[in-house]
Parts: structure tokens; C-alpha cells; sequence
């Protein structure tokens, strides 16, 4: 059975900075691109961060470019997303995904292009 475990999420004030950890089991997902979505209340579930198989591509929704960063370890078969310079539209529900096909060339933005997800993790951004 395949599961993708989110850790780290919490509350921070405005400024700070939180780091997301996604471990996967029941499969590799050395070969798949994996990404990072949110979804706050009321809204439709957006892209945030994705990145290529290899870690060689990442790519980033303009509202969070330059200030959060994706990266994975596939020998642990985990992804990261560092988060500085938090807002309070930052706040959300963060899911990390991963992409069911292997060596795919691009990195993924659409939420369709992703087969696995995890439960979510809550973060929350005071002002």
C-alpha cells in the first residue's frame, strides 16, 4: 500500500519559517517527479512546488517563488519544502503528491498529473 506521510507543519507568525518533510512508503518514487499543493479554506486546491525525478528541475507558483524551496532525497524516498518569509496567505492545507509515471521530462503543475497523495498538514501563518 502506498502512503505519503506529511510532517511539520504548525503555527509561525508572519516572517518565519517552517519546513515540510513527505515520506513515502510502499513504492520508489526515485523515478516519478513530486510536487507540493495547498488548499485554504474556501479555495480550490493549488500547485506550490514541483520537482523532477532527478532533482535536476523544480517550479514554483509565482506566489511563493523565492521564498519556499522544494527538494527530495530518493534514498530515503522523501521530499522537502523549506518555507521562509512566511504570510498569512500562506496559510493552508499543504499536500504533498507524487507522479505515478517514470522519467517524466517536465515537472508537473496540475494536481490531474499526480496519482499518489497525503493526508495533509496544516499550516498557519499569523499575522
Amino acid at each position: 500500500q502506498v502512503q505519503l506521510v506529511e510532517s511539520g507543519g504548525g503555527l509561525v507568525q508572519a516572517g518565519g519559517s517552517l519546513s515540510l518533510s513527505c515520506a513515502a512508503s510502499g513504492r520508489t518514487f526515485s523515478r516519478s517527479a513530486m510536487g507540493w499543493f495547498r488548499q485554504a479554506p474556501g479555495k480550490e486546491r493549488e500547485f506550490v512546488a514541483g520537482i523532477k525525478w532527478s532533482g535536476t528541475s523544480t517550479d514554483y507558483a509565482d506566489s511563493v517563488k523565492g521564498r519556499f524551496t522544494i527538494s527530495r532525497d530518493n534514498a530515503k524516498n522523501t521530499e522537502y519544502l523549506q518555507m521562509n518569509s512566511l504570510k498569512p496567505e500562506d496559510t493552508a492545507v499543504y499536500y504533498c503528491a507524487a507522479d505515478a509515471l517514470s522519467y517524466r521530462t517536465t515537472v508537473p503543475r496540475l494536481s490531474s498529473q499526480y496519482n499518489y497523495w497525503g493526508q495533509g498538514t496544516q499550516v498557519t501563518v499569523s499575522s
